[in-house]
This record gives structure tokens, C-alpha cells and sequence, in this order.
């Protein structure tokens, strides 16, 4: 199926990077659906997306992937829509340190980094795995060069890259699995990317530049670099392209 007539579905679609994706999708014609928690994120970032392309393509579908139940109810709605040519699983964060130094602290925080970050994608895939279109399906985790080069030692950024890390080989094992059926299955794992919530804040003037100076382009990535990859992944022109890693990070992490 040509760009413009196909059906993706974005998870975090409602802010930054997945914002940015749905966007790319519904400007070269294709009807896309947001997932996300936040029924009123969703329904903002319709409003803008449909007002920059002048059309009526995005779908909105509120759900807390980490809940089985609700994944099962969103993936039952969006059934009906069609086959799915492109499932994007962006979302993802960055959980806030253990409360406190204890085992348990530490255990809340690590479970709740996995949930965010692998476990809704796992949710959403088995559930919309059938609905793939075959041949020709498209399946791209979003995972973070972190996994690639680490958590930099701390509670939160080690969990989250762990848990993205575990996005690489089950995505692995999948494009092996899927790909007798021609679907694709491949990784795009980002550097640092100004304009998201990621960092909650955090990313100061000095934050920023010292990610910026660890780059080899000088600047830091946008989500519009983000959704210029994922517009190619997700082409019919990437059919040969799958079981791959593919790092987005202005040479910060050098090829792996």
C-alpha cells in the first residue's frame, strides 16, 4: 500500500516526539491514531494536526498501556479502522529517583520505568499484532541511545535504559518471527532531543550544552529529525530494511 492511503497508530502520540510522528503521518495523507493516557493531550494535538494539514485524519484513543484491560478495549476499537500499516511505540519516560534508599523505593521506581518503557509496548503490539497488514506491516520500537551507552549510573536514567535496552532483543526477536510475513520490525534509538517532557524539566542551559557538546554535529536532535526517520522506516521503500538498531544522535553514540 502507497504513502498516503495507509493507517498508522503512534503510542504517547498527544506530546513531542510522537506528536511530532502522527504529524509527518496525517501531512503525507495518512489516517493516524494517538494513544495515550491524557484524553485532553489527545484531543489538543488533533486540533493542531488538523489544523496544519487541513484534513481530518487523526484518530485519538485514550488508554493507559500498562493496563491490559484498556490496551485490549483501545486495540478492539482500533481493529475496526482496518488493517494497520505502521505501529509506531513511542511511548516512553523517564521515571522520577526512588523516594528514598530503600530496596522497596528502589523496586517501585525500577518496575514502574519497565512498565513505561517496555511493557506498553509489548501490551500494544500483542494486542495489535494480528491487525497488521501482511505483507508490508511496518513495527518500530523508539527506544534512546542511553541504552546503547548506559544510564550514566543514576537510579532513574539506569532503569530507563535498561528498560529501553530490553526493547533492542525482544524487537530482535520479533523482525525474526514477523518477518516470513513481510512485516518489518526495527529499532530507532534517539540522542538527545530538545522540545519533549522527558527530562521533566530538568534539562538546564548547561544540561543542554553539555549534551549538545557531546554530539559530533553540534546541536542538539528535534522531534522533527525524530519523525524524518520514522517517515523512511515506515516507507515502502524500507522493505529490506529490518532487524536493525538504528541510532538518531548526531554521532554521540557511534555505530553499534
Amino acid at each position: 500500500m502507497t504513502t498516503g492511503s495507509r493507517l498508522a497508530v503512534v503510542s504517547g502520540g498527544g506530546t513531542g516526539i510522537g506528536k511530532q510522528i502522527a504529524r509527518m503521518f496525517a501531512t503525507q495523507g495518512d489516517r493516524v491514531v494517538i494513544i495515550g493516557r491524557r484524553a485532553e493531550l489527545l484531543a489538543q494535538a488533533r486540533a493542531e494536526i488538523n489544523e496544519a494539514t487541513r484534513a481530518d485524519r487523526v484518530i485519538p484513543v485514550s488508554a493507559d498501556l500498562t493496563d491490559p484491560k484498556q490496551v485490549r478495549d483501545a486495540a478492539a476499537l482500533i481493529a475496526q479502522m482496518g488493517s494497520i500499516d505502521v505501529l509506531v511505540n513511542n511511548a516512553g519516560a523517564i521515571i522520577t529517583p526512588p523516594a528514598d534508599e530503600s530496596l522497596e523505593a528502589l523496586a517501585m521506581s525500577w518496575q514502574r520505568d519497565l512498565n513505561t518503557n517496555l511493557l506498553t509496548a509489548v501490551l500494544l503490539t500483542n494486542a495489535l499484532q494480528p491487525q497488521l497488514s501482511r505483507p508490508g506491516g511496518r513495527l518500530i520500537m523508539v527506544s534512546s541511545a542511553a541504552a546503547q551507552r548506559g544510564g550514566a549510573g543514576q537510579h532513574s536514567a539506569g532503569s530507563y535504559a535498561a528498560a529501553k535496552a530490553a526493547l533492542h532483543g525482544w524487537a530482535l526477536g520479533l523482525a525474526r518471527q514477523l518477518g516470513k510475513d513481510g512485516i518489518t520490525v526495527n529499532v530507532l534509538a534517539p540522542g538527545y532531543v530538545q522540545d519533549t517532557d522527558i527530562f521533566h524539566g530538568q534539562d538546564t542551559t548547561d544540561f543542554v550544552a553539555t549534551k549538545v557538546a557531546d554530539t559530533l554535529v553540534g546541536r542538539a536532535g528535534t522531534p522533527a529529525d525524530v519523525a524524518a526517520a520514522i517517515r523512511y522506516i515506515a516507507s515502502p521503500d524500507a522493505g529490506y530494511l529490518t532487524g536493525q538498531i538504528i541510532g538518531l544522535n548526531g554521532g554521540a553514540v557511534l555505530g553499534r
